[in-house]
């Protein structure tokens, strides 16, 4: 038991303290502990809770909202082409909101104490614990929170019956990136595409974090010019 409050204490201690490492914070953050321990963030338990999230509970709980909008888009009518081209564009859409939320929030240089310490909750301790499997994917409830304004801004930019088939394409490619993401820590693909997605994003981690933003695909770092270079190209 005191041995547990004496964790729990020193991860309190050091989520308080991440803020005050000024300059060095962002040097300190792209050190990695390779361990599978989850860091607490919140004494209280709920706080806490609400941080945690298995990576099932992605598929689980989205899926069926997946389905839910775009059963919507078949029952108002939209023709089946219509309606694939616009749950693919939402696929598509997606990687690319993937990759700006990537490079330009998750890897906004911090500053200041409350800089340091919203960046570290908010994907820091991604890449300080990288193999912390409790916090590879985004909780369910923070997900909620923001498909609300997403939906509201879709129906009133595209017609009514699309606008269902777009947004459950947009979430399904959410869930296929959430998904993918984890496999990509924990899994151990041998050959093919899942490898090299795997050693593409563990470059990001533990090589060049300012390059290599695309999780599912590296399609927009090679439109953006942000593709790491080959580690065996000679400089």
């Amino acid at each position: 038991m005191l041995r547990g409050l004496g964790t729990l204490l020193y991860w309190l201690y050091n989520l308080t303290q991440v803020g005050h490492l000024g300059e060095a914070y962002e040097e300190w953050v792209h050190q990695p502990i390779v361990s599978k321990e989850t860091p607490r963030f919140f004494a209280n338990h709920f706080l806490e809770f609400l941080t945690r999230t298995r990576w099932w509970a992605v598929p689980l709980i989205w899926l069926p909202v997946v389905w839910w909008f775009i059963s919507t888009s078949i029952d108002v009518g939209l023709p089946i082409l219509q309606l694939a081209a616009s749950t693919f564009t939402g696929i598509s859409v997606w990687t690319l909101l993937e990759y700006s939320l990537h490079r330009f929030l998750f890897h906004i240089k911090p500053r200041g104490y409350w800089g340091n310490t919203i960046h570290y909750l908010m994907h820091g301790c991604h890449h300080k614990h990288p193999m912390d499997g409790l916090r590879l994917v985004f909780p369910p409830a923070a997900t909620a929170i923001l498909l609300l304004p997403l939906w509201h801004l879709i129906k009133l930019s595209v017609p009514p019956a699309v606008a269902p088939a777009l947004f459950g394409g947009g979430l399904l490619g959410y869930v296929m990136y959430d998904c993918t993401h984890y496999y990509l820590h924990h899994g151990k693909p041998s050959k093919g595409v899942s490898n090299s997605l795997k050693r593409f994003h563990m470059n990001h981690h533990f090589r060049i974090q300012d390059k290599g933003f695309g999780v599912t695909s590296s399609f927009w770092d090679k439109v953006f010019g942000t593709l790491p270079p080959n580690p065996s190209e000679k400089k």
